[in-house]
């Protein structure tokens, strides 16, 4: 699996960067096998306008829930994490969203990752939408969601 760690949406308004240890986080839990269960975390960076670098994906933590189909995020170590890179850059990095893998090829979000993503979004103190990312087999799907309603898919580039 190759992924491209440059995206935009399809107006090119919003461009994205997914950092090296960002991409190799998305590699390490990769559902390849059939007994691999679903992993995620946080997704934390800086914004440029519009634009966002995406500079740490959290990994799952001992109190997640992990199930093949199903995973659980819990706040405790997420947030701590997310709290420490806040303050060590003063600021400059942030809460952007969350990730979480699929065990199929080409993902796409299950209505109740949509009902999450909006729940997460609409909580947002800075009222900008929140990006969603599933990790596939083979590919990600990366989804800017606003508080309400399906938000703008974004595509690679080619880095």
């Amino acid at each position: 699996m190759q992924i491209m760690s440059s995206w935009a949406t399809e107006d090119y308004r919003t461009l994205l960067n997914f950092s090296d240890s960002t991409l190799d986080t998305f590699y390490q839990y990769v559902q390849v096998r059939e007994s691999d269960c679903e992993a995620g975390g946080l997704l934390l960076g800086s914004v440029h306008g519009t634009h966002m670098l995406i500079k740490h994906a959290t990994v799952p933590t001992a109190w997640d829930k992990r199930f093949r189909c199903l995973f659980e995020r819990m706040p405790f170590g997420h947030e701590t994490i997310a709290f420490s890179k806040w303050l060590e850059s003063r600021g400059g990095i942030r809460y952007l969203g969350e990730w979480h893998t699929h065990p199929e090829d080409y993902p796409s979000p299950s209505e109740l990752d949509r009902m999450e993503w909006n729940r997460l979004s609409e909580k947002r103190r800075d009222q900008r939408s929140m990006l969603a990312v599933i990790v596939g087999r083979k590919a990600l799907y990366v989804e800017l969601v606003p508080g309400s309603g399906r938000g703008s898919v974004l595509t690679p580039l080619d880095d």
